[in-house]
């Protein structure tokens, strides 16, 4: 797939950051915010999740072990290069963030971009259907109508991976007031995946040090029509954190 591969751009500082996707999509979510890190001066890795950028039915026999174990091995990857670390991540991408950052003292700060500790319509019960995988109407949950376009996530969700994602949140959910590092928390208010009010109990339980409610964007917005704003507030928040000083 076109723009589904992980990417590794090596800044000149002594920090970086892993930047992790969402369910069903790729690195293209956060290769926006990739290149703004990378031009200030960080470098910024994001993986493929494991049975992400393949097929359906690949994604299908993964699991949230699975994928949290790809986030841990690129934060690994990334800590022989670098002597600060921080964890970006968009959707599911921000509950792997934020898990590891709660088993894990050794991230400097911790994003989480319209992280989901629950999901609204169909995706609610979308795994009591007895179907194996369900079609994704209307493509992906931008506002940008080219973000929509040229996506190269998948165009249907398995429902015994979307259970996963489900589990994933009840983990992380529990998770989040064993967080010690600062954590930002960024989400747009229509949103149609993840409700708004999840920015806030993530906010609440992980003692959050900033939120951001973004007028405009829907579910992506890493990549979607405020990409700008988001990128000016991961790159605000990592730069005034002590703990990830150069």
């Amino acid at each position: 797939m076109s723009g589904a591969e992980a990417f590794d751009l090596v800044g000149d500082g002594d920090v970086g950051v892993i930047l992790v996707h969402g369910f069903t999509g790729t690195p293209y979510e956060v290769r926006y915010l990739g290149e703004q890190l990378w031009r200030a001066g960080y470098s910024a890795h994001a993986p493929l999740l494991p049975g992400h950028g393949t097929t359906v039915s690949e994604l299908e026999r993964t699991t949230w072990h699975d994928w949290s174990g790809a986030v841990e091995r690129a934060l690994e990857a990334m800590q022989k290069r670098h002597r600060h670390v921080a964890v970006v991540g968009q959707s599911l991408g921000g509950l792997l963030a934020l898990y590891i950052a709660s088993r894990r003292r050794d991230i400097c700060a911790v994003v989480s971009l319209a992280a989901p500790l629950w999901l609204r319509g169909l995706a609610r019960w979308a795994v009591r259907l007895p179907v194996r995988v369900l079609p994704k109407l209307g493509g992906s949950d931008a506002r940008d109508r080219r973000v929509r376009a040229e996506n190269p996530g998948y165009r249907a969700v398995p429902t015994r991976a979307l259970a996963q994602v489900i589990e994933m949140m009840r983990i992380a959910d529990a998770a989040l007031p064993q967080i010690t590092q600062p954590v930002l928390v960024v989400h747009a208010r229509h949103d149609h995946t993840a409700p708004v009010a999840c920015a806030a109990r993530i906010a609440e339980r992980a003692r959050a040090r900033r939120v951001r409610i973004l007028p405009r964007s829907y579910h992506l917005i890493a990549a979607d029509v405020e990409r700008d704003v988001v990128a000016a507030e991961v790159l605000a928040f990592i730069r005034g954190e002590p703990a990830c000083a150069t």
